[in-house]
């Protein structure tokens, strides 16, 4: 791998959409897929986990805005295997947008599916352990690079939720809004829109969608609030991609194997430290046990000063101890002598 000049290899519009229930994520989510679809001549495949698409695959003549059913396939599931399967299964030439509605029940799975496991096998689940959290999240991040990854336009719709942090207090604060998933997946697409819904003040059976762009890496929208947005919305991002190569990521795999690496030679560097200072301190040892003179331990504590650098703290701390009983034992020898002598 070398640096090379950079150039554009987004061919597809990768986007996360959150909020609350009724805040018009699958409505503005499928006019948005519609509109890419039929630029592309090409059909939405539709993930839906709780079946939230129905009464938009009919005509509703009542309905104000897109009375029309809206014309897509769905598979309506709440696995996060048939998802990733299903998904994995579609062909690119006849799909041309995956939505994912919703991701937050897809993060429920990969979590529920670990509490299953465990309570045929250890008699109940219970708190998930620390060490099993990256097993479980394997899967559902696997699938969201593959998404990202993937030759076909993406929208991750998810629920929302609060997020807090401790106070100095020993209390808690509200502090923002996050989709309810897996660590930072509303921000691993390229666009990342939050959703609410708005009542309006004089008729309360009117409200207006309101869409705020949290991420947009084209900085196209950033920023932006979005009124009742729709295909119309998003088409000036159409100018900024295209061809048929979609940029990917490293193979995790193969960049933790090659970070790993790293870990392995300092784990090298520190045993070879280890086994010199094994063996400094087998000969400061010696050295230290035949002193007999207050010259030699002096000559003995100022080699150890000047070797330190190539102990581990635990052999330099022995050292150190045997020096001050050598020292005690030889000043105590040498005061007898003086003594007998007078």
């Amino acid at each position: 791998m070398a640096f090379t000049k950079a150039a554009p290899k987004q061919a597809k519009l990768k986007v996360s959409v959150y909020g609350p229930p009724g805040s018009g994520k699958t409505f503005t989510t499928l006019q948005f897929a519609e509109g890419l679809a039929a630029a592309e001549g090409k059909r939405v495949a539709y993930v839906d986990t709780e079946r939230g698409t129905d009464f938009y695959a009919k005509s509703i003549p009542d309905r104000k805005v897109h009375p029309d059913a809206f014309d897509f396939d769905a598979v309506y599931t709440k696995s996060l295997k048939t998802a990733i399967d299903e998904c994995r299964a579609l062909d690119p030439a006849k799909y041309g947008v995956i939505v994912i509605d919703s991701i937050s029940h897809l993060w429920d799975a990969a979590i529920e599916a670990y509490d299953g496991k465990k309570s045929q096998t250890k008699g109940g689940a219970d708190r998930i352990p620390f060490g099993a959290w990256a097993d479980i999240k394997r899967p559902f991040k696997g699938f969201i690079k593959w998404l990202v990854e993937s030759n076909f336009h993406v929208f991750v719709l998810g629920r929302q939720k609060a997020v807090y942090e401790d106070t100095p207090d020993g209390g808690v604060t509200k502090v923002g809004l996050a989709m309810r998933a897996e660590g930072e997946t509303q921000y691993e697409p390229h666009i990342c829109l939050r959703m609410e819904a708005k009542a309006d003040p004089a008729d309360k059976t009117k409200s207006t969608y309101l869409c705020y762009v949290e991420k947009d890496r084209s900085g196209v929208l950033a920023g932006k609030l979005l009124l009742n947005p729709n295909f119309n919305t998003i088409k000036p991002l159409l100018s900024i991609i295209g061809g048929t190569e979609q940029a990917a990521d490293e193979d995790d795999d193969e960049r933790v194997a090659k970070d790993g690496d790293l870990l392995d030679a300092a784990d090298e560097k520190a045993a070879a430290k280890a086994a010199k200072s094994s063996a400094l301190m087998t000969e400061l040892q010696a050295r230290i046990s035949s002193a007999t003179t207050p010259l030699e331990v002096g000559a003995f504590a100022a080699e150890m000063t000047k070797q330190k650098r190539y102990l581990l703290e635990e052999h330099l701390n022995a050292l150190r101890a045997l020096y001050e009983v050598k020292r005690g034992q030889v000043a105590n020898r040498v005061m007898g002598e003086v003594k007998e002598t007078k």
